[in-house]
């Protein structure tokens, strides 16, 4: 689930719940936009620890010379 996903399910969760009067039988939109919020949030929480692991960036390490090694070289 990408961020624009995550975010898009925050807001319809917010509209459901908080912004809508509608009355379904067999439904709960209030629980219904809670639930979208949750997993908005839980996915937005979850994409942002996966970036955060790919964006560390380990250095290479410099081979490190020694005099007899310069001394092949010559």
């Amino acid at each position: 689930m990408g961020l624009g996903i995550c975010i898009i399910l925050i807001a319809v969760g917010a509209i459901l719940t908080f912004a809508t009067d509608w009355e379904l039988e067999r439904a709960d939109l209030d629980l219904v936009g809670l639930i979208f919020m949750a997993v908005g949030l839980i996915g937005t929480a979850v994409y942002s620890s996966i970036l955060r692991r790919r964006r560390v960036v380990v250095p290479p390490v410099a081979p490190t010379v020694t005099d007899d090694d310069r001394r092949k070289l010559l």
